[in-house]
């Protein structure tokens, strides 16, 4: 006996909350295809996402530290599975579609080039003139059209639903372009569930891996109110900070920031009255929001860990070095296309030779790029 995708989709339909999107109710794929036998649209569609390319390369991506800094820092891919943990929990807790809310989570980093927000800065700029470079687009790229594993239809076929979501993820760091997926509806509830748990989930890890690394201390914390609270509420009076502290610091601070999103989305709920998906959509305002309360409090730590972290001088070294790897890479293949493999060489006439060469660059882990790096411009090494 098992559970049918039929008796999968009457669950959500029982348990779910009426402003939660149903995958019986979901607007499509772009491409027919017949539906599993016991997995739901949206189960589907997270385990295509997983078995991407483009996902498995994210391990090797960074985050703030590059990857041979240390095994124990978060890379792309650690960063997002823990936004996917985050956003399941807040999803269930609200009554939202888990899954839609795991694959939009699993998916909303898949188009980060390199270097972190670094190697994005540095492909905008040197597609200035070819249309940009955002990695919002380029994860949307990938799974309707970059991605081959299919012999019917180019990326992934997912459904509207996820789509939509990837499409309108917006933190401080991103904003998004919803031009050919409503644009005049805010994003889904999974949809907005994702934008607060990548938010939360960064904050909160960038803060462990500044003080794992020693970058940051807790005397530099000292004041921000934040960092109080969580002393106090795990009885830490301070001294030598050991790794047991930092982790029940760390923890306490990412079940106090879930706690009030839920609390303060709950109530927005109940005050905006929606009674569905659509509703919820045409609302002025996100209703995944934190307390304001809380929201001065994220915003002080976020400045803290802009000033002393992200603007740490060995974070900007390494952005500096990235900036001058991505840079040489691309005039040098686009100066001379047939040093680019031959497989990439193929994309050129589809997609433009400067187009080509930023989904190639885009596509690079950042070892894969030294490497390549290495191979275009030290005579003494092997092409």
């Amino acid at each position: 006996m098992f559970y049918t995708r039929e008796q999968l989709e009457a669950l959500e339909a029982r348990f779910l909350a009426p402003y939660a999107c149903k995958s019986s109710e979901t607007k499509g794929r772009a491409y027919p295809e017949d539906e599993s036998e016991y997995r739901t649209a949206f189960q589907r569609d997270r385990d295509r996402i997983l078995h991407t390319t483009a996902f498995r390369r994210l391990e090797y991506k960074t985050q703030v530290f590059i990857n041979y800094e240390g095994d124990y820092y978060r890379t792309r891919l650690t960063h997002t599975l823990e936004v996917a943990q985050v956003g399941r929990t807040i999803a269930r807790a609200l009554g939202a579609n888990e899954d839609l809310t795991e694959a939009i989570c699993l998916a909303h980093d898949l188009g980060h080039p390199p270097f972190g927000h670094a190697g994005e800065a540095t492909l905008n700029r040197l597609m200035k003139d070819h249309g940009g470079f955002d990695h919002n687009k380029q994860s949307l790229r990938i799974v309707t059209e970059l991605e081959k594993r299919y012999p019917d239809f180019p990326g992934l076929n997912l459904t509207w639903e996820v789509r939509e979501g990837i499409v309108k993820h917006e933190t401080e760091y991103d904003v998004a372009d919803a031009s050919d997926y409503d644009p005049a509806l805010r994003g889904h509830l999974e949809a907005q569930i994702t934008n607060a748990a990548d938010e939360l989930a960064y904050t909160a890890h960038d803060l462990d891996d500044g003080l794992r690394s020693g970058m940051l201390t807790p005397d530099m914390l000292e004041g921000l109110e934040l960092w109080e609270i969580l002393k106090e509420s795990v009885g830490w009076r301070g001294g030598a900070l050991d790794e047991l502290a930092r982790h029940r610091l760390i923890r306490r601070l990412i079940g106090l920031e879930v706690t009030d999103v839920i609390h303060t989305t709950a109530q927005k709920l109940r005050e905006s009255g929606v009674k569905s998906r659509q509703a919820l959509q045409e609302l002025p305002y996100n209703v995944i929001a934190f307390s304001d309360e809380m929201a001065r409090r994220n915003r002080q730590l976020k400045d803290f860990l802009y000033h002393n972290l992200y603007n740490h001088p060995r974070v900007v070294r390494m952005a500096v070095k990235a900036d001058r790897i991505l840079t040489d890479l691309f005039t040098a293949f686009t100066a001379e296309p047939h040093t680019l493999p031959l497989h990439i060489q193929g994309w050129i006439d589809a997609r433009g030779l400067e187009r080509a060469v930023c989904d190639y660059l885009a596509g690079m882990t950042d070892r894969y790029a030294i490497e390549e790096h290495r191979k275009m411009f030290d005579p003494k090494t092997r092409p």
